[in-house]
């Protein structure tokens, strides 16, 4: 039709009595809450997800007659009134006794900064694994009452929405977000204005307004640069997550980081605890720096002060996976910071340097995280360990495996993930309030007592439902690429929702090479005979996402897309586009085995097999990350890492020829090894050990205590400790460190005694060692002896034994001296060393500073 289209948009009026759905629809609760998500289901009558999967989108567009008749509807208001009672009890439980040692304190605040947060579609800005850890970090500190808040970006675009094209190209399709329909809202100062915090950039000021969505009883606030006071390219700094040039990067970086830090100022809040979720949001030590110096402290005490209370976790497994700047880049941006604090050029790019490797000579935003910090993590015990030895170059003389680099396997947020139609029969079988004992392995030993065909049944919905998506997402995708309906039947053929009996094996997760979505093609020839058995069919489904600038990720898209279009592959493996989280809840909770095959040990935690097993699917995966503690025999297949040293043709021959293995010879004879009663009791067996060995272990509570106690009680302490009395710890330690830093190149070790080589058990030795202190103090130092076995690295099992200071000796050394009665027999080797030492220390190798007799 001709001439200009005007677009507009009439609201309904809700009923007085329905007033408080709007609450409802206001806190991201309802993304984890299975009645108040049933409420809006049944109120929209389907149109809720057909409106960005929003309920406060959805009340905006609902039919008048329908909320007029919802409100007149007495089984519609008790449901509603139901779940207001619920929600009601939940905001105002009261906070049991903190976790932590020493608890965390009612007037501690744990401020969380992430580049992304994935709670639900309803607010996408989120990409993948990060962001959605980061979200069910949210939801479970509610759940536990922790004191919390997080702070993040508002990105105008979100992450892409993806098709496929036929012959397997994946488009991106940007859209920008409707902050209107989000669950979030402009915070109010008192005057009524939006709150509103500026960061001083090259030659003009950036404003940044700050919103909150609700997560339960706690807060995440989302930084907005989209003002009309901003410049068009200002404008744009969050507009897209991940998105832009590194220029790009390091601005939504400082708006994370600093504009996070004077946001939470604004609001009046003062955390105890901050916790930096991988190294975009590093920039938050400078401004917290900048802060401290504002209140006298010379640079050095404000570091001590900031990092002390200070939790880093990183997740990237590889060097390269750090964000860095260029020098230059790096100056122009933060050039002003030095200047504020009198910081000379030279010691600000020093908190960004490396060393060797990716990055070496740039500035590193994990490098400044960890000097910024004093508690660092990996995400899983082997992340732990491969993350100590890419950090090792931060305390050059400790070893890595006795660095601080710690590790909290990463979790799931267990209402979010775990599917409703368990939730009866855990009532009856383990017992009303198994919620609330989700670390408590004797409620899940419960799981073996369900009957099997009650298991297998819920099974079988869960699948069906999967199945149903699936067909209903490549049915569309395959009509819009034009083939034809006849074919289609081909293409569905074992992904029938009606009948769910095919095994179903998943794979989903960001399309990167590291997570080798190929390995299963490593050999045609064997795939072909796995799946041309057709008493026993198998179908594979693959789905998720790579990003739009990764062509070798785009190019797997491609690879596997050709080959499902081949003959001998057709329906026994579908690709399905559109990877979002509505997607991934099916997926996990439906597929018989969730496939995992990274290349070990770039997987630094994953979770979606954790979401698969506690939904009773069954791992077959790679012994890394989570895994590899999660594994026990009995829940799952595990695929063995192969020998360091081989290349990586031999390495995916290897891994495949396992991998083929355990298909043929495992999984799919244990699958259908079917009774009169249509399941396999062996099947059945193994996915309950799934359920019953994961969940206790592997959800958001259990993770969320290991946090308080390693890192957020003892972070809020050290703050109490450097913070007191004008922040006299902080300088006292800043102080210290300056003489141990002037004094360490001349302190030196020298063995006095004469030493033995062998004794009789029982027997006592004594040692002695004269230490050249140089004006150091002997309480500056501990000197000590490590006993191993032969071959063993010095480690953490590693007997220690201090040696006591006795006396100062005439030419300026020091004495000290231990005797010991050996415990053990055998060959032992033992080795003397010295480091600082001062009881403000978080970590005693915090310096890292050791010498080596």
């Amino acid at each position: 039709m001709p001439g200009t289209r005007y677009q507009l948009e009439v609201n309904p009026e809700i009923p007085p009595r329905l007033a408080r759905l709007d609450e409802l629809a206001n806190n991201l609760w309802y993304s984890w809450d299975r009645p108040t998500r049933s409420l809006f289901a049944r109120l929209s009558a389907g149109l809720w997800k057909a409106v960005h999967h929003s309920p406060k989108a959805f009340l905006k567009r609902i039919d008048q007659k329908r909320i007029n008749d919802a409100a007149d509807d007495p089984v519609f208001l008790g449901t509603m009134n139901r779940v207001l009672s619920a929600f009601d009890s939940y905001q105002s439980e009261p906070r049991l006794e903190l976790p932590g040692k020493p608890p965390l304190q009612s007037n501690d605040l744990i401020a969380y900064f992430c580049a992304e947060f994935g709670f639900h579609e309803s607010l996408p800005i989120y990409s993948g694994g990060l962001g959605i850890l980061a979200g069910d970090h949210c939801k479970g500190a509610s759940d536990l009452r922790l004191p919390f808040v997080a702070v993040g970006l508002l990105y105008r675009q979100g992450y892409f929405r993806q098709t496929i094209d036929r012959e397997g190209h994946q488009t991106a399709h940007y859209g920008d977000n409707d902050f209107d329909d989000m669950p979030i809202e402009p915070v109010r100062a008192e005057d009524g204005q939006d709150v509103r915090v500026s960061v001083g950039f090259p030659g003009r000021t950036v404003w940044v307004k700050v919103w909150r969505a609700r997560v339960g009883k706690n807060s995440l606030y989302l930084l907005d640069t989209d003002l009309d006071e901003n410049t068009e390219a200002d404008r744009g700094i969050a507009h897209q997550l991940y998105g832009g040039d590194r220029q790009t990067r390091i601005e939504q970086e400082i708006i994370l980081g600093i504009g996070g830090v004077r946001a939470l100022s604004a609001l009046g809040l003062a955390p105890t605890v901050w916790h930096i979720n991988e190294g975009h949001a590093a920039f938050l030590v400078l401004e917290r720096i900048r802060n401290l110096v504002a209140l006298n402290l010379p640079f050095s005490a404000a570091l001590e002060a900031a990092s002390a209370s200070t939790v880093f976790t990183t997740h990237t497994p590889v060097p390269a996976g750090h964000d860095h700047f260029t020098d230059d880049m790096t100056m122009h941006y933060l050039g002003e910071f030095c200047n504020d604090i009198g910081l000379k050029r030279e010691t600000l790019l020093a908190m960004g340097r490396v060393g060797d490797g990716v990055g070496g000579n740039d500035f590193n935003m994990t490098a400044l995280a960890l000097r910024g910090s004093r508690y660092h993590n990996g995400v899983s015990r082997i992340h732990g360990e491969v993350s100590s030895r890419i950090c090792a170059n931060m305390w050059p003389q400790i070893t890595a495996a006795e660095n601080p680099m710690d590790y909290v396997t990463n979790s799931v947020h267990v209402p979010t993930f775990l599917a409703t139609d368990w939730y009866e029969t855990f009532d009856r079988h383990l017992g009303l309030g198994w919620q609330h004992r989700l670390c408590d392995q004797g409620c899940w030993n419960g799981v073996h007592r369900i009957p099997d065909q009650i298991f297998w049944s819920i099974r079988q919905s869960l699948k069906a439902q999967l199945l149903h998506l699936v067909h209903s997402r490549v049915r569309q995708q395959h009509l819009r690429n034009q083939g034809s309906e006849a074919h289609l039947d081909r293409v569905l053929q074992y992904a029938d929702p009606t009948n769910p009996t095919v095994l179903t094996i998943g794979f989903a997760r960001r399309f990167a090479t590291y997570k080798r979505a190929a390995l299963l093609f490593n050999n045609l020839d064997w795939l072909r005979e796995i799946i041309s058995d057709e008493q026993r069919p198998v179908v594979f489904i693959f789905a998720g996402k790579a990003h739009p600038a990764d062509e070798p990720g785009r190019q797997l898209i491609r690879q596997i897309s050709e080959l499902s279009q081949k003959r001998e592959f057709e329906g026994h493996i579908l690709l399905v586009e559109g990877y979002d989280l509505h997607l991934a809840r099916r997926m996990v909770a439906g597929v018989d085995v969730w496939l995992n095959n990274p290349i070990y040990p770039l997987e630094a935690s994953g979770t979606s097999g954790i979401k698969a097993a506690i939904n009773g699917g069954i791992n077959l995966s790679v012994l890394d990350g989570w895994w590899g503690e999660g594994y026990d025999g009995k829940n799952g297949w595990a695929i063995k890492p192969a020998a360091e040293g081989l290349d990586a043709a031999q390495r995916d021959n290897d891994e495949g020829r396992t991998l083929y293995e355990l298909l043929q010879d495992s999984v799919i004879p244990m699958y259908y090894r079917s009774t009169s009663l249509g399941y396999s009791p062996e099947w059945v067996a193994m996915a309950k050990q799934s359920i019953a060995s994961i969940m206790p272990r592997f959800n958001m509570q259990r993770m969320l205590t290991d946090y308080a106690e390693k890192f957020y009680s003892p972070a809020a302490e050290q703050w109490r400790r450097y913070s007191s009395d004008d922040y006299s710890g902080a300088r006292r330690v800043a102080e210290w460190k300056k003489r141990i830093r002037a004094a360490w190149p001349s302190i030196r070790l020298r063995r006095i005694d004469q030493g033995v080589a062998r004794v009789r058990y029982g027997e006592a030795l004594h040692f002695s060692i004269a230490v050249q202190l140089d004006g150091l103090t002997p309480d500056d130092l501990t000197v000590e002896m490590v006993f191993t076995r032969p071959g063993e690295p010095t480690t953490e099992r590693a007997r220690r034994y201090e040696l006591q200071h006795e006396r100062a000796l005439e030419n300026g050394e020091h004495l000290f001296s231990l005797d010991l009665t050996p415990d053990q027999c055998g060959k032992m080797e033992y080795r003397v060393r010295a480091f600082p030492t001062h009881p403000l220390l978080t970590h005693p190798f915090e310096m890292g500073m050791t010498l080596w007799l």
